[in-house]
């Protein structure tokens, strides 16, 4: 494994990713810091989630540096690898055992050993049950977990998924669109949750829901076209002509 003297808990430079000839990822540089939350927004086809692929091992680059938590090169490596280095991802659309309770899909997210003895002879130690409360506290889910998690509004849904990736003890989060379809309420109530992870957490939020990246109030980047359009404040990039041009004033 190649190592590199870097702060970042997150460095992309000069990321380049083709499919059949179409620049999905052209010359991409990003840098997050340890402990950020940082918003991506940009038009479809912008490079967001073909970015989050390369950083998850999902799609492997043509040409550039990806590295993790300061000096791990993750071009070296497939999903499994990366996801056990403590790099969690969650879709859009939320994926939770709708037929088990809030409880039991935070329990099954936890890094167990799942061999079959293991998993036959298991008991909840005290440090599982702990975190499993810790986890409900942070998404807002304590009264629901004795709820099947089919019968949670969207909203809910997408807080036990992000309570999921908690559970596996993650040291950076990728959040794609988590607001999609939300009420206001449950917008807002995200946004907080969000912040609140961060404080322990690392996480890079892509998301199209602009009055929701103003309330995150944190650093903003804009993608266009594989690369980095602008970035600063919601306010800098907002005002961008080049972003007004290409994404907010469509």
């Amino acid at each position: 494994m190649n190592e590199r003297a870097t702060s970042a808990m997150l460095y992309l430079d000069g990321v380049h990713v083709s499919f059949d000839g179409f620049k999905a990822i052209n010359n991409l540089s990003l840098t997050i810091a340890p402990g950020e939350l940082r918003a991506i927004i940009g038009p479809n086809g912008a490079g967001k989630t073909t970015m989050m692929d390369i950083i998850t091992g999902k799609t492997r680059p043509d040409e550039g540096e990806v590295y993790f938590d300061g000096r791990i090169d993750l071009t070296r490596l497939d999903e499994t690898e990366i996801a056990g280095l403590g790099i969690g991802r969650k879709f859009q659309k939320p994926t939770v055992f709708e037929s088990q309770t809030v409880e039991d899909n935070l329990r099954l997210a936890l890094n167990l050993d799942h061999r079959v003895r293991k998993t036959l002879f298991w008991r909840e130690t005290r440090e599982e049950h702990g975190k499993i409360e810790n986890v409900l506290e942070i998404i807002r889910l304590g009264e629901a977990r004795n709820q099947f998690a089919g019968s949670l509004s969207h909203g809910q849904k997408q807080w036990l998924e992000i309570g999921m990736l908690l559970a596996q003890d993650p040291k950076l989060l990728l959040v794609d669109e988590p607001v999609a379809g939300m009420t206001d309420v449950e917008t807002h109530q995200t946004a907080e949750l969000l912040k609140e992870i961060n404080r322990e957490k690392t996480v890079v939020v892509v998301e199209h829901d602009m009055t929701f990246v103003r309330e995150l109030g944190v650093r903003v980047t804009c993608l266009h076209e594989g690369a980095v359009l602008a970035e600063g404040t919601i306010d800098q990039v907002s005002s961008n002509e080049r972003v007004i041009e290409v994404y907010l004033g469509r």
